[in-house]
């Protein structure tokens, strides 16, 4: 095949620059500043109350995202068999699109007295953005060619930190306006959700549609959506080195979209940094995850994608270990800059080497759905872990040090990949 335009090519990246806002202000941003100033121990001094249980505001807030997480790892096996069966995935698409910027705006009428409005808001923000997100991948092979499979998938990444830092200046112009009140805060909850959909209507009018002729009918799509995900399951099991891939990919997600959701709790609860500080840190890591994105495509055209990927896990393992000896601001500036180098480079160049590894098939919803539901639950692992191991011991450095445990098991399957090597990456 050949790589679709460059107007379908920017069409479909610029759903990365619609929906990061929600990943870099949302979670590792501005909701955790504000979170952490609406549950904070001077209001409630013996943990928050949910579902009749006590829980330290952290390790409640991973449970919920945690929870969030299943959700759409149930979900996305039906709902993207569907899609290829009834070529409506842009419809799916465009619905946990909504979803998520709605429950983003509402976000602006969280506070102290509302916390479970707040934690459903937040959850159903991160369902809408996850769940989106299966459909937005599953394009990748469709548009572009496997040659610029890196390129395009970069190109994506890329386009998403740059949306997100404008939107992230945005709202630190607002704090800097009102430096003793929350309000810039909310506001910016707001804004998230209207930048996600005025984007994201950018993607759909450019975004290719399947030919009637080229779908297919399906009389139980409950059922089938499973049966979908143990076709692929049955296909993964006779190709070796994808099935090693994504045992890899299990366990290094574990550790990396958990390091990438607790980091600005980190530096609030731990090192006691303030709002301005913590957004100038996230602005850091995105300017920096964008030369990591383009710089590790570059390095995996010289060096094959396993290799960049290995170096790319061994850089994490040295995040955790500097994460749990840091005392100082300066030493949180260092190590998120370092995130921020992996951080894109790791996802853009996991999610070609899928679409390389991956067999040839118009089903592409299905296999995407795999890998994302293999991802999701390696979160709902990873989060949940870390959450009770803060709970246990009250520290979340030892949270980050466990993380080091999925990092190297990670580690372990891409060496046992690139060992069993077929194709050449």
């Amino acid at each position: 095949m050949q790589t679709a335009s460059k107007k379908i090519v920017n069409g479909w990246a610029m759903y990365d620059w619609a929906n990061s806002v929600y990943n870099l202000v949302i979670t590792t941003t501005f909701f955790p500043a504000y979170y952490a100033f609406v549950t904070s121990t001077v209001k409630f001094p013996d943990g928050i109350v949910f579902l009749g249980r006590r829980f330290v505001n952290t390790e409640l807030k991973d449970y919920v995202l945690a929870f969030g997480f299943l959700v759409i790892a149930l979900l996305s096996p039906i709902l993207s068999s569907i899609a290829d069966y009834k070529g409506n995935k842009k419809n799916f698409m465009r619905f946990f699109c909504y979803m998520g910027a709605v429950s983003c705006s509402l976000l602006y009428f969280f506070d102290e007295h509302h916390i479970t409005l707040g934690l459903m808001c937040f959850m159903f923000a991160g369902i809408g953005f996850y769940g989106s997100q299966v459909f937005y991948n599953s394009y990748l092979p469709e548009i572009a060619a496997e040659a610029d499979r890196d390129r395009v998938s970069a190109r994506g990444y890329s386009f998403g930190y740059i949306g997100s830092v404008i939107m992230q200046l945005i709202g630190f112009g607002l704090v800097m306006a009102m430096p003793d009140s929350q309000t810039p805060l909310k506001i910016t909850f707001l804004l998230v959700g209207i930048w996600w959909v005025a984007f994201a209507q950018i993607t759909f009018n450019r975004l290719p549609i399947i030919p009637k002729s080229e779908r297919k009918s399906k009389k139980h799509p409950l059922i089938n959506g499973f049966h979908e995900l143990q076709i692929v399951w049955n296909q993964v099991k006779h190709m070796p080195q994808l099935k090693r891939f994504l045992s890899a990919f299990f366990f290094y997600s574990m550790g990396v979209q958990t390091v990438m959701l607790i980091a600005i709790d980190f530096g609030i609860k731990e090192l006691k940094l303030e709002n301005s500080k913590l957004i100038i840190t996230a602005v850091i890591i995105q300017i920096v995850a964008i030369a990591g994105a383009i710089g590790m495509s570059r390095l995996s055209n010289l060096y094959g994608n396993i290799k960049v990927l290995s170096l790319t896990v061994c850089l994490w393992i040295a995040v955790c270990i500097f994460g749990y000896f840091m005392q100082t601001e300066t030493h949180f500036y260092i190590v998120a800059s370092l995130v921020g180098l992996v951080m894109g480079g790791i996802q853009s160049l996991s999610r070609s080497t899928y679409s390389k590894l991956m067999p040839e098939t118009k089903d592409t919803a299905s296999f995407f759905s795999f890998y994302d539901v293999t991802e999701k639950f390696a979160i709902v692992i990873g989060l949940f872990s870390f959450g009770f191991i803060e709970g246990l011991t009250h520290n979340m450095r030892n949270s980050i040090l466990a993380l080091i445990v999925f990092f190297v098991l990670g580690l372990f399957f891409l060496i046992l990949t690139a060992r069993s090597q077929k194709k050449l990456l």
